[in-house]
C-alpha cells in the first residue's frame, strides 16, 4: 500500500504540469480563467470524490475505491495523450540527485512527525527526532539548492513576496479545508442522541460536502473576469473573509442539517476564489521556466498546512474525551472555529502581497521585453493583477 502510494504521488504532478501548458498554449487573456477552471477542479474533485466513496463501498467493496479510479486516470492519460499539445517552452538542465534526496527527506519526515504525533507521543523520541531531521534535511536542501547552478527549486524565487505570501495563505487555506473534509462528516455521523449530530450513514454525511464542491466549480467559472478587473489579490482576501464566515456562522448554528449545506456553500464558494487566485498570483509572479516549480510547491504548502490542520482540529475535538467516547459539542464548536481563524489568517497574509502596481513592476522585470518577444503567448497582460 505504501510504495503504490509514492508511485501515486506522481500525480501530484498533474496541475503544476497542467499550469505550466496552460500559460504557453493560451492567449494571455484566457489565462487567468483557465487557471481558475483547474485550481476550483482540484477542490470539486476531492469532494465529489468522498460523496461517492460511500455508495461504491455499500454497494460494491472497497476494492472499487482503487479500481474506479485507476480506470479514469488511464482515461486521462489517454486524453492527455490525444488532445493536450505538447509545451513548446524548454528549460535544458539537470535533476541533482542531493536536491531530491533532501527535499523529499525534509517533507517526508515533517508530515509523517505530524500525521503520528497524536498516536506516537509528541514527545517521543520518534516524533522529535523525525522533526529534528526535517529541520536538519530542510537547511541542507536550502543550502544545496543556493550553490547549485541548476536548481531543483530556485529558493531564491521562493522569496519574491508574491510567492512568500501566497504560500503562507495557501498553508492556512489547506489547514482550513483539509480540516473540514474530515470533521463535517464525522459531526453528521455523530449520533443524534448525543445531542448534536445527524446519525448520518458514510453516504450521507459525504453529501454534506456537495454544496462546497459545486461553489468551488462556481468560484473558479468566474473568477477569470474578477481577476481581469480587480486583480488577483482581491478575490484572494475576499476568499478568506467569505469562507472564514462560513465557518463562524457553522460554529454558531448548527443544529439543523440545512445549516451544514448552508455553511459549506458559503466555505466553498470562498475557498474557490482563494484557490484560483493563488495560482495565478505565482504564475504571474515567477519566470515562465519555473511555473510549474513555483505552483508544484504551492500545493506541497497546502498540503502541509492540511496536514497539520487535520492533527490540530482532531485533537481539539476529541480534548478531554475518553477513549472511544463520542466528542463532546463543544470540541467541534472550537474546531470550527480554530478553522475560521485559519481561514482568516489566510486574508491577512493575503493583505501582504504586494499592490497590484508593484507586482506589475515585478513582471515587467522577470519578463524583459526580448523575452516576451520571443514568447508572446505567455507575456503578462496590461490589466492582469
Amino acid at each position: 500500500m505504501i510504495v503504490a502510494r509514492i508511485v501515486q504521488g506522481g500525480g501530484g504532478a498533474i496541475f503544476p504540469l497542467a499550469f505550466s501548458i496552460i500559460r504557453d498554449e493560451l492567449p494571455r487573456e484566457r489565462v487567468a480563467g483557465a487557471i481558475g477552471l483547474i485550481s476550483a477542479s482540484i477542490g470539486v474533485g476531492a469532494g465529489f470524490a468522498i460523496v461517492a466513496a460511500g455508495p461504491i463501498v455499500d454497494n460494491l467493496s472497497y476494492h472499487w475505491l482503487f479500481w474506479i479510479p485507476g480506470a479514469m486516470a488511464l482515461i486521462a492519460m489517454v486524453a492527455t495523450l490525444v488532445l493536450i499539445p505538447e509545451s513548446p517552452v524548454r528549460s535544458p538542465g539537470r535533476i541533482s540527485v542531493a536536491a531530491v534526496l533532501t527535499l523529499s527527506g525534509w517533507l517526508v519526515a515533517l508530515l509523517l512527525a505530524v500525521s503520528e504525533g497524536s498516536d506516537w507521543g509528541w514527545t517521543s523520541p520518534r516524533i522529535i527526532g523525525l522533526l529534528v531531521a526535517a529541520v536538519v534535511l530542510f537547511v541542507a536542501w536550502v543550502m544545496i539548492e543556493l550553490r547549485s547552478e541548476q536548481p531543483l527549486v530556485d529558493v531564491r524565487m521562493m522569496r519574491i513576496p508574491t510567492v512568500w505570501w501566497t504560500n503562507v495563505a495557501a498553508t492556512l487555506f489547506g489547514f482550513g479545508m483539509y480540516s473540514l473534509m474530515v470533521a463535517i462528516p464525522a459531526f453528521i455521523q455523530t449520533p443524534s442522541s448525543a445531542g448534536y449530530g445527524f446519525s448520518a450513514t458514510i453516504a450521507e454525511s459525504g453529501f454534506a460536502l456537495l454544496p462546497m464542491s459545486f461553489a468551488m466549480l462556481l468560484a473558479g467559472l468566474v473568477t477569470g473576469r474578477l481577476t481581469e478587473r480587480y486583480g488577483s489579490k482581491v478575490p484572494l482576501v475576499a476568499g478568506s473573509i467569505v469562507s472564514s464566515l462560513g465557518m463562524l456562522f457553522l460554529a454558531l448554528m448548527h443544529d439543523q442539517e440545512w445549516t451544514i449545506y448552508v455553511s459549506m456553500g458559503v466555505v466553498g464558494l470562498g475557498i474557490g476564489f482563494a484557490f484560483t487566485a493563488m495560482s495565478n498570483l505565482v504564475v504571474e509572479a515567477v519566470p515562465v521556466t519555473q511555473t510549474g516549480v513555483a505552483t508544484g510547491m504551492n500545493a506541497n504548502v497546502r498540503t502541509i498546512g492540511g496536514s497539520i490542520g487535520t492533527q490540530v482540529v482532531s485533537a481539539v475535538i476529541v480534548a478531554g474525551v475518553a477513549a472511544d467516547a463520542i466528542p463532546h459539542e463543544h470540541g467541534y464548536v472550537i474546531a470550527f472555529l480554530v478553522m475560521g481563524i485559519a481561514l482568516a489568517g489566510a486574508g491577512i497574509a493575503a493583505a501582504f502581497i504586494p499592490s497590484r502596481e508593484a507586482r506589475r513592476a515585478a513582471a515587467a522585470h522577470i519578463h524583459p521585453p526580448h523575452v516576451v518577444a520571443a514568447a508572446p503567448s505567455v507575456a503578462v497582460p496590461e490589466r492582469s493583477a
